[in-house]
């Protein structure tokens, strides 16, 4: 599927006649990919690149165009169970145009406001520039799920927030990843600026976007270590919990064996005192039994067992 836009008084406006100056192409069709490669000299090799979700960010300049693969965060749904997955795109500039390639329906141009675009480099700026909102934008919903799953924990012992817990932090592991391979992206792409034929303006928007870029991996980061020390701290208390547990247990099970075991001697079929037909044997019986168990209750209380 394609769209085509084309740029006007600075804004994005979509169209349809030959006179776009970006395009679209949302998992490109065996024809398109034919046209991709065969009329815009695209490399095979960058185009399954660009569809590729696990693929690092990079850019590679060819004789007609400049290949650059990104990474940007996938639309969130609920069947991922807590998973927050990452996918590819590949923004391939010409001189006058821009050929975008992803591998889903994404809303590449609702994340930021397209606006104040002169060209088609600006523009690939302005996506990537996207691409690092939506991270933070995600790190921040990953943020709030943790506490609410961490308030859950402490009321329920169920594992399955601490599985969701580490499904969150499996993701954070992986967006570390992603922002870092971005932010080399873009250093690379500050170190060919010239190359590439960034403006003096377009120059000032890539810096921004590093700093964003860096701020956002910094963010991921922190979470990243949190989510990682909660979990450990997590493991401790339940470790811990499982140790006091048995630890009762444990007082709770000799306090019922030594009554246990004076009853049963006295119910040994041999001679024992007052094993004849004393009407008080039973009661001196439970008595010895009681006093026993309350001994055992005692002592844990003031060694503090």
């Amino acid at each position: 599927m394609q769209r085509k836009y084309r740029i006007v008084d600075r804004k994005l406006v979509e169209t349809e006649d030959g006179s776009a100056t970006v395009t679209v192409f949302v998992n490109p069709t065996p024809d398109e990919r034919k046209l991709l490669v065969d009329e815009l000299k695209i490399d095979e090799h960058n185009l399954v690149s660009a569809l590729d979700p696990d693929e690092l960010s990079r850019i590679e300049f060819e004789p007609q165009h400049h290949a650059i693969i990104y990474s940007r965060p996938q639309n969130y749904c609920d069947k991922e169970r807590f998973l927050f997955k990452c996918g590819t795109v590949g923004a391939f500039l010409f001189k006058d145009r821009l050929a975008v390639v992803v591998s889903e329906d994404v809303p590449l141009f609702d994340s930021v406001q397209i606006s104040r675009v002169q060209t088609p480099a600006g523009l690939l700026l302005k996506l990537i520039l996207g691409a690092v909102i939506h991270f933070r934008g995600h790190l921040k919903a990953i943020s709030a799920i943790a506490d609410e799953l961490q308030a859950e924990i402490n009321k329920s012992m169920e594992n399955k927030q601490l599985f969701h817990l580490f499904t969150l932090e499996k993701s954070l592991v992986y967006y570390l990843n992603f922002i870092h391979s971005n932010g080399l992206l873009l250093e690379r792409m500050k170190a060919t600026a010239a190359k590439i034929g960034f403006t003096p303006e377009e120059l000032e928007i890539l810096d921004d976007i590093i700093i964003e870029n860096s701020q956002c991996y910094r963010q991921a980061e922190i979470s990243s270590n949190i989510l990682a020390g909660l979990m450990d701290a997590r493991a401790s208390i339940v470790a811990n919990n499982l140790n006091v547990l048995m630890r009762n247990l444990m007082i709770i099970t000799i306090a019922i064996m030594v009554p246990t075991l004076v009853v049963s001697i006295f119910s040994m079929n041999v001679d024992l005192p007052i094993h004849h037909d004393e009407p008080w044997a039973f009661w001196v019986i439970l008595a010895i039994a009681s006093l026993s168990a309350a001994a055992i209750l005692v002592s844990r209380r003031f060694k503090k067992l």
